[in-house]
């Protein structure tokens, strides 16, 4: 017979709050200085992400609905929102099972979640960094930078 995780149980319930409380922000928006903080794994399974993000923030990152945000959906395994990074909007994912933290400093209220460590998302920065291109396709073209440069200086 095997043991009872409780652990997950109780992160499960818990990923039940913020999803109520992200369903109610969805369709009533936050009001009196309800903001809330959202830290989850960059890497984990389902995270959408633009790449520059990824770079930025490899493991973990903070996100903060209060002001600016548009486009929030919730749904049972999910939340999708679009936020201004650089001065650009960009919509990201990110499954409730990626969570690690949620927070309403507002209210004085804060959950930690034990996210898995579940298979990363499949993306170009999982290339071990030791790893190097077996060849370099030869087309008769190569360039010098330095050549380049004096070209364009002239």
């Amino acid at each position: 017979m095997s043991k009872i995780d409780y652990q997950t149980l109780l992160d499960n319930a818990l990923k039940s709050v913020v999803r109520e409380a992200l369903i109610h922000a969805q369709f009533n928006g936050l009001g009196d200085g309800t903001h809330f903080y959202i830290t989850f794994k960059t890497r984990a399974a389902g995270v959408v992400l633009p790449d520059f993000l990824r770079i930025r923030y490899p493991d973990i990152m903070t996100i903060v609905l209060q002001y600016s945000y548009n486009n929030l959906h919730v749904s049972d395994k999910e939340f999708g929102v679009q936020l201004t990074f650089d001065g650009r909007p960009f919509f990201i994912r990110v499954p409730f099972s990626a969570l690690v933290e949620f927070k309403d400093p507002s209210v004085d209220f804060m959950l930690s979640f034990h996210p898995k460590n579940v298979p990363a998302a499949d993306n170009d920065m999982e290339l071990p960094l030791d790893e190097k291109p077996d060849t370099v396709p030869d087309n008769g073209r190569v360039v010098s930078l330095d050549e380049f440069r004096k070209k364009r200086n002239q």
